[in-house]
Parts: C-alpha cells; structure tokens; sequence
C-alpha cells in the first residue's frame, strides 16, 4: 500500500458491517496499530439524527434533513487508548448522547435519505489523509471507498450482537430488556439491508470476519493478518 502523494494514493481500510458486531472498537484499535486516521462515518449519520431532533426537523422531511447534514460543525477528538472517540457537535461533547438506541434508531431511518448520503459523500472522503485511514461504517467499501486496498465486513450473529449491547447498558446503569433490545436489532439489520440507498452488504472483494464468540483481540488479529497481506 504504497503512497504516491496523491489523495487516492493514500491507503484505506474499509471496515463495513452491522452494527453490535465490533466495528468501533476494532477500527479505533486498528488505526492505533497504523498509526493511521479514523473515520467513524456512522457517527455522522447519528450527529444528523441528533441535530434534526435539536433543531425541530422531522426525520422524513429530507430537504431540511439533508440541510442540516451538509451543515453539521463536528469534530473528533482523540482519547486514550480504551475510551471512544470524543465526539464534539457545536462545541458540545455528545459522544454519549449519539449512542443511545433513540439516536442509532434516528441514524438508521435518515440513513435511507439518498439526499442526506450525497450531503454526507464528500466530507467522508475528506478523511483520506496521510498516512492512511480506517473508515467504520455500513457502506465504506461499496460507496465510499470503492478502491481501497482492504476491504472488511464485520459481522456477528443478531443474538451475541444483542447480548454484547445489554452487557454495555446493564454495565452504564440502564434499565433495559434483551428480547426487547433483539427485536430492534433485527428491525434495524432489515432496514439497513433493503434501503435502496446504499444496502448494507459486504463488497464484492470484501473479506467477511464473523467474530460471533470471538475476542476482540481475536478480530483484531484477523484484521491486522488481511492488512498484512495487502
């Protein structure tokens, strides 16, 4: 993966699947590996989902929705290795606020928008930076990032994805409901894969790591070994 000065010379890693399977974490600790920067692009699509509800806007009006996408003031701050990546929206952290399930919920409907995607395209690719980048997301390696080099889809069964997120809530003190927590899963998997913008699915030369019963330190090996071998 050699760089040539270019933007499109500079390498990307492409890190696609549902959510629940690891992406986030996996792809900070692998960015960390490379030393490389990160795009958490589902964070984007939360930060829409979570201005528009501010602002009054309606999650199915998409002129007004893609309006506030294309004027999102956002930036990602850094935080030491563990923690998630600050997320900071008109000077205020809400990186909390943007992974609550009202918000992934919110995320996942506005993400259907074509308008609210094309508002989104450009400013995901300005991430392409030197050295490299680890872009996390739904459609990385189909849309965003068609060329890149590596190409992952993380996934994991509906059921460990919903245990892994009762485990993270019941831990944060929430009062939550597995059956409940699975059935909204499954919901927003079948959303995700039949939208007509963009369907969640693995690109053609993608490389699909199921990491249900797997540590993270498992998966970080699979990926850093298909990295390796680019």
């Amino acid at each position: 993966m050699a760089l040539t000065g270019t933007r499109k010379a500079v390498p990307v890693v492409t890190v696609d699947g549902p959510g629940g399977a690891g992406k986030g974490t996996v792809t900070q600790m692998l960015a960390r590996k490379l030393g490389w920067h990160l795009l958490d692009s589902g964070a984007l699509y939360r930060l829409t989902a979570l201005a528009a509800s501010r602002q009054g806007v309606a999650l199915d009006d998409e002129d007004a929705l893609a309006d506030v996408a294309a004027r999102l003031n956002v930036t990602f701050e850094p935080t030491p290795e563990g923690e998630p990546v600050r997320v900071i929206l008109d000077g205020e952290d809400v990186t909390r606020e943007i992974r609550t399930e009202k918000t992934g919920d919110g995320a996942s409907r506005v993400a259907v928008i074509q308008p609210v995607r094309d508002a989104l395209l450009q400013r995901q690719r300005d991430f392409r930076k030197a050295p490299g980048l680890v872009a996390d997301g739904r459609d990385m390696g189909t849309v965003v990032f068609p060329d890149a080099p590596v190409k992952i889809f993380l996934t994991a069964s509906a059921e460990e994805r919903a245990q892994r997120r009762y485990l993270q809530l019941k831990g944060s003190g929430a009062d939550v409901n597995i059956d409940q927590l699975l059935d909204e899963i499954r919901a927003r998997d079948e959303r995700d894969m039949n939208r007509s913008a963009a369907p969640l699915k693995p690109a053609e030369d993608a490389q699909v790591i199921d990491s249900t019963g797997l540590s993270i330190d498992e998966v970080l090996m699979k990926a850093m070994a298909l990295v390796g071998q680019a």
